[in-house]
């Protein structure tokens, strides 16, 4: 490494443990108790124990572990320092702004495979295992992506209960395997993170009794199969229990030496699993913020690592393109804003852009014709950051870092 390269390297690794600023509202996160870890009662919903949690959840629940290649794939830094701005609110701001404005837990920019940015709040640092909570569904995808690949699942558009039959005769069971990829189930399911909805009526269901008869306690559909988009963790939890019933295998088990090992992770990462042994699925997938980044340069580089294509180039771009779609699916159909594929959230606009996203802030956007990724970590306000100022600004910031590279 050429000795500017090496300059930018110290500086970057400055910048990630060494903030100016105090980050937004860090005494009501628990900054003062040395933001503690919560309990299984309190860790989602109990700010004063968010940051803690989300980046330590698999020291208070059991997990499933996926273990690191016994050597890894280092990331380098760029030789220059990514200098970017961006619009939002009528103001031009800077990355330092993001962080001053937004509970981020930590933020990572890479171009080409290399680190532009790296940079962490909230005494976080490059070792803690920040929780994925909804981007884990993507990874239940590659599952799938890999078990038809391998021709343990046979077609995308066989029932589910062809495998996991146990759910034979239920609306879950009797619904191919691609509407559920695309959450087009047309099950009931309501899912507002308030601790009383169907998503915490089905975790009950799971933790007391098992994921399968958590599934079969729901059976009012209100729509047709592959109609339309209607977001349900369920139907996630339902690939999950596909993936074992085709493959004889947990997810941890099966991605391990298909996608975490050849992808040169630095670290193990950990799933927290359920009374039955299955991970939770729809979330709760922890891992190191670089590791994070890896994946989504491993999805911009459409599933190759140098010369060897690790993930199943095919599906993947199936899963990530809303042209591959029907019209239901596509941005601004299926969303007021964004697309869903096979898991995947995708971009409005010509160019094949999409993103893992999961409550409270966790994010990672992918453009593979530029080759950048951007992760974020964070703590926000409210699961849905909708409600906040966190889903526009980072947007923003996306775009403006889209804008400095190529163009929308």
């Amino acid at each position: 490494m050429r000795s500017h390269a090496l300059l930018a390297w110290c500086l970057l690794c400055l910048l990630a443990t060494e903030p100016a600023w105090s980050a937004p509202d860090e005494e009501v996160l628990g900054k003062a108790a040395g933001y503690p870890v919560g309990a299984r009662k309190d860790w989602f919903f109990d700010e004063r124990v968010r940051v803690g949690s989300f980046s330590r959840l698999d020291e208070i629940l059991p997990h499933n572990t996926l273990r690191k290649p016994d050597s890894q794939r280092p990331l380098q830094a760029a030789e220059d320092m990514l200098t970017l701005s961006y619009r939002f609110q009528k103001q031009v701001l800077t990355i330092d702004d993001f962080l001053a404005r937004q509970r981020i837990t930590g933020l990572l920019i890479l171009k080409d495979g290399q680190i532009a940015v790296e940079r962490y709040q909230y005494d976080r640092n490059a070792a803690h295992r920040f929780v994925s909570h909804s981007m884990a569904k993507s990874l239940v995808s590659l599952a799938v992506g890999f078990a038809l690949d391998e021709k343990k699942i046979a077609s995308l558009d066989d029932k589910v209960a062809r495998y996991a039959t146990d759910l034979a005769g239920s609306p879950y069971g009797e619904t191919s395997i691609r509407h559920i990829l695309r959450m087009s189930s047309g099950v009931s399911f309501q899912e507002v993170y308030d601790g009383k909805d169907d998503l915490a009526k089905f975790g009950e269901l799971r933790r007391s009794k098992g994921s399968v008869e958590a599934l079969w306690a729901f059976t009012a559909r209100d729509a047709e199969p592959g109609t339309r988009f209607h977001y349900a963790t369920s139907e996630t939890v339902l690939l999950a229990v596909l993936i074992r019933a085709a493959t004889g295998q947990t997810l941890s088990d099966y991605l391990g030496p298909r996608l975490w090992q050849p992808m040169g992770a630095e670290a193990d990462a950990t799933w927290i699993r359920t009374k039955d042994g299955l991970e939770v699925g729809g979330g709760s997938f922890n891992a190191v913020l670089r590791d994070y980044g890896r994946l989504g340069v491993l999805l911009a580089n459409d599933g190759a690592v140098g010369t060897t294509q690790v993930l199943p180039k095919d599906y993947l771009l199936e899963a990530t393109d809303w042209r591959r779609h029907p019209q239901a699916f596509e941005p601004r159909r299926a969303t007021p804003y964004f697309g869903y594929g096979y898991q995947f959230w995708t971009y409005p606009g010509e160019k094949r852009r999409f993103a893992l996203l999961g409550v409270y802030g966790q994010s990672i956007f992918v453009d593979p014709g530029l080759k950048l990724v951007m992760v974020i970590t964070a703590a926000a306000r409210n699961a849905s950051v909708g409600k906040e100022t966190l889903a526009a600004e980072r947007d923003a910031l996306w775009r403006g870092l889209v804008g400095k590279f190529g163009s929308w």
